[in-house]
């Protein structure tokens, strides 16, 4: 009887399907990481307008009126659009402040949204 030291064909067609499907698997959940990543972007610079505009917020140092009030900021070359809500909380000394920041002023796709609530400085 003779003993052979190597692999049969067969061993090696299976270990090479076993990689090709890793390998497959791997490109795939590559190329849907890829395809999120100007999404994530957004979200990110999203975020920063909107803390941006909380922080604008605290430094005005005033009591909020009651309202809406729209604007935009310049931010990495784009236009954010931010929509401001204040409401009256159930105290008196207390309002509540909403920030959404969107790529358009419909506001249709709203990329981040911030509430908070202030009290009176007074």
């Amino acid at each position: 009887m003779r003993s052979s030291k190597g692999f049969t064909l067969l061993e090696v067609m299976v270990a090479l399907a076993i990689f090709a499907t890793a390998a497959l698997a791997l490109i795939n959940t590559a190329s849907i990481q890829l395809g999120n990543a100007p999404i994530l972007t957004e979200r990110s610079l999203a975020n920063y307008v909107v803390h941006n505009r909380m922080v604008d917020i605290q430094l005005e140092n005033d009591f909020p009126d009651i309202g809406t009030k729209k604007g935009d900021s310049e931010l990495a070359g784009r236009t954010w659009y931010w929509q401001q809500r204040v409401v009256k909380a159930s105290d008196e000394e207390l309002r509540m402040i909403e920030v959404k920041v969107a790529l358009d002023r419909s506001f249709d796709n709203v990329l981040a949204e911030v509430q908070t609530y202030v009290s009176n400085p007074s």
